[in-house]
């Protein structure tokens, strides 16, 4: 039985098109030419609503194994249905983590039943402690291709240069969260004026830029694939655009709350605003923006780490760092929208972060359909996530997902 879609438009790297009908036949999304000879089982005006393929996220995280207290892999499941996307890498760093075939299968087993497609990024170091190595090639006999230590950056040159060589026997690929830890330790926020004013102590620029012209180099000597998560800063957009052109395969993302908030906004101390990396100057955001349209950035993700109320509700300089991000990330493209555009925002979402995978654009497999006005309450009823970490929360947001299909299902969100 099929589902009739009445005047959607879709969106596409290139533009806004115009309303069109589409099917959903159960099987496949077909543009309506009137002659399909399908029943239709139900038809739904989406005049107001905009479409695309579905949304890929390249950074998110579940507590379980360990603390499902924070997300549970179910939650989280239900969660990227709900924010709208229909494919998501799921960061080791759980406890333990997920380093061995028994951890991958077990995460397996528990995200078949998602609507969302899952790639795991097995841990390239044991514990993500960036010391001894994970057995790679066995977990890739598993099904891994993505490694990486998850919210811990691979700081030793010497096991960079080593995961990136190991990789190359099967065309794998190495995600980092690179900056150099210790010219970040201790640090609360960007070091800057408002750092100054505060008098917490800053993490500057340099701990993300000398790590990133690192990794560069290494990836040069090297070879093999390598993608930079959450980039925050300019020297690291100029560094990685000169790389691209010199040839190396890298591909970089940011953070979508990166490109919404700035360092000046830490002056209320909330805890819900400490992240890592942090939140850079208003250049570095600038920076940012020009990277993504000139295609130096290729995705944007939502970098989703949730955290119980006690590891937030504290001192900040105490406080954990991560954000919860997935069912305010609609809402955030909708507040870029005017500056960047939906055009480019879905490009980074969709085709984007699928090449950084290798994973084929050219076929409309799934769609995430939302309205971009809609006004809805983020509070304790409405949130998916077993974690409240964000400083939207208790707030009306504009944007809202409608509908998913991905897997033969459409499911109404």
């Amino acid at each position: 039985m099929a589902v009739l879609l009445q005047s959607l438009r879709l969106i596409d790297s290139q533009r806004i098109h115009p309303p069109k009908n589409f099917i959903f036949t159960g099987s496949e999304i077909l543009e309506d030419k009137g002659d399909s000879g399908l029943k239709i089982k139900e038809a739904i005006d989406c005049s107001a609503f905009f479409a695309s393929k579905g949304w890929v996220d390249l950074r998110c995280m579940s507590g379980e194994p360990g603390e499902e207290y924070r997300e549970s892999l179910d939650s989280l499941g239900d969660l990227l249905a709900a924010s709208g996307f229909t494919k998501a890498v799921l960061m080791p760093n759980a406890k333990p983590a997920i380093q061995t075939k028994n951890e991958i299968q077990f995460v397996q087993s528990k995200a078949k039943q998602w609507l969302s497609d899952l790639v795991i990024q097995a841990a390239a170091t044991k514990d993500c402690k960036g010391e001894d190595f994970t057995d790679i090639l066995d977990l890739h006999h598993e099904g891994a291709f993505v490694f990486g230590d998850g919210t811990h950056p691979i700081s030793n040159p010497d096991r960079l240069l080593k995961i990136l060589q190991y990789l190359q026997k099967f065309d794998g690929l190495l995600f980092d969260q690179t900056y150099d830890p210790y010219l970040a330790l201790f640090g609360q926020m960007h070091e800057g004026i408002t750092s100054t004013r505060l008098g917490m102590k800053g993490i500057p620029n340099l701990s993300e830029e000398i790590a990133v012209h690192r990794n560069l180099e290494i990836l040069k000597y090297a070879g093999g694939r390598l993608h930079l998560q959450t980039i925050s800063s300019k020297g690291s957009v100029d560094k990685i655009r000169q790389a691209k052109k010199d040839g190396l395969k890298v591909t970089a993302d940011v953070s979508l709350y990166q490109l919404l908030f700035s360092d000046e906004d830490m002056a209320a101390f909330d805890t819900n605003l400490k992240v890592m990396p942090p939140f850079r100057g208003k250049e570095d955001r600038k920076a940012l923006i020009k990277g993504l349209k000139d295609g130096t950035i290729d995705a944007i993700v939502s970098n989703h780490q949730p955290q119980d109320f006690d590891s937030k509700f504290m001192e900040f300089d105490l406080a954990a760092f991560g954000m919860s991000g997935l069912q305010t990330f609609l809402p955030g493209m909708a507040k870029l929208a005017s500056e960047l555009t939906w055009p480019l925002l879905i490009a980074k979402i969709t085709e984007g972060p699928s090449k950084v995978l290798g994973f084929d654009t050219s076929k409309m497999e799934n769609l995430t359909i939302f309205d971009p006005e809609e006004n809805w309450v983020f509070d304790q009823k409405s949130n998916k996530s077993l974690s409240a970490n964000m400083p939207w929360f208790n707030t009306t947001l504009k944007g809202k997902v409608k509908f998913v299909i991905n897997k033969g299902r459409f499911v109404k969100i």
